[in-house]
């Protein structure tokens, strides 16, 4: 089973990333799609990715911009406003990586 690797950024890289990070594991595991997270501060966003391969980051504070993975605003989800859009926009970028791996593995 393929597990996806998550950037959550957050200002402090605790508290709001924390949720986010718990609140996508349980949402995600309904559709029996595993996660695991790490919680960041902005500043901290390149040198995890040059260290670690990540699939996307969710995010509820600003990023450095020009990243070479997908990024999605996280904000609504914390809040508890348009958390659909945010999960659909989740699952796209998912889907996206099973299709191009396939492409790949084909």
């Amino acid at each position: 089973m393929r597990i996806f690797h998550i950037l959550t950024v957050c200002g402090s890289g605790t508290v709001s990333s924390t949720m986010v990070s718990e609140k996508l594991k349980e949402a995600l595991s309904e559709d029996h799609i595993t996660i695991t997270t790490t919680e960041v501060k902005p500043t901290q966003v390149e040198q995890f990715l040059e260290e670690r391969q990540y699939d996307f980051i969710a995010y509820t504070t600003p990023i450095p911009q020009g990243l070479s993975i997908p990024a999605i605003n996280a904000v609504g989800f914390l809040t508890g406003f348009d958390e659909e859009s945010f999960l659909e926009e989740v699952k796209q970028v998912i889907h996206n990586i099973l299709k191009q791996e396939d492409i790949i593995n084909s």
